[in-house]
């Protein structure tokens, strides 16, 4: 086919794109620099000089961090073991790994506002058992967002991951254990590498997803903040949209930040791709 006819072929949805994300994105960032016909940095210095903003941001990044972290600790794993199971049962627990995304995240929330809770349901068995004398502080903590978070965003990093290592030729794993390396030197030197561009995808997918996420830390979280309820506060209670564009803003950057990072370093653990 002439690439003409396949450039025209991408024309409805790069028009779609451009009139309903890049235009407002675009409008959304010069507001900020322009709130009043002249170029200034103010509203970037105000936030940024606001000790209460940045204890925001610090706290939404490291719900991030560990979030992520948390998702592929669990996920490589799972990942792994299903890629390797049998058709029959591969389906069946990859079902069940995806079952979460099936489910609301105001749902998902309130559920584990039952579990997490002073007279939930973890507080009531680690007290029965006597493990505990008194009610955990989690639900309205940092902790409860990042749980909250990593059932969420779990599913993702499995699914990415899985999609990796089921295109991984075996073959030279056997061929490395034959010529005398072990299991650990094995999945160091052949599976880890291979795996990686799932795994660079599968963590920016998670840790844009915990940044940008509003429902989670909004029940999870109670009067602890993070940006995107902050955004929300300004924006619908505050009645502040220029504020709100500039933490909009933030976040944007510290996503091509972040995901201009971790393709670094994915091209330094793995060179030719």
């Amino acid at each position: 086919m002439n690439k003409r006819y396949l450039y025209l072929l991408l024309l409805p949805g790069f028009l779609f794109l451009a009139a309903f994300m890049l235009i407002p994105i675009i409008l959304t960032i010069v507001s900020t620099f322009m709130p009043d016909g002249r170029l200034t940095l103010e509203g970037y210095m105000t936030f940024f000089r606001d000790g209460y903003f940045n204890k925001i941001l610090l706290t939404t990044l490291r719900v991030s961090v560990v979030t992520t972290l948390v998702c592929v600790v669990l996920g490589y794993p799972a990942a792994y073991y299903i890629s390797r199971a049998g058709i029959r049962k591969k389906s069946i627990l990859l079902a069940l790994s995806i079952f979460p995304l099936l489910t609301s995240p105001v749902v998902r929330s309130f559920s584990w506002m039952i579990i997490l809770g002073k007279k939930g349901l973890l507080n009531t068995f680690l007290m029965n058992i006597g493990l505990i004398q008194k009610p955990l502080e989690i639900l309205y903590t940092p902790v409860a967002m990042m749980v909250g978070l990593v059932h969420l965003f779990l599913p993702l990093i499995i699914i990415t991951l899985l999609g990796v290592m089921e295109n991984l030729d075996y073959e030279l794993v056997r061929a490395a254990r034959s010529l005398g390396a072990s299991s650990f030197t094995a999945f160091r030197k052949i599976i880890f590498p291979l795996t990686v561009p799932g795994l660079i995808i599968g963590s920016i997918l998670v840790f844009v997803g915990s940044l940008t996420a509003y429902t989670t830390p909004a029940l999870l979280g109670g009067k602890e903040r993070v940006v995107a309820t902050f955004l929300y506060q300004n924006a619908m209670t505050l009645n502040d949209w220029q504020a709100a564009s500039v933490i909009a803003v933030i976040m944007i950057v510290i996503t091509f930040v972040v995901v201009g990072l971790m393709n670094a370093w994915a091209n330094r653990l793995n060179p030719k791709g």
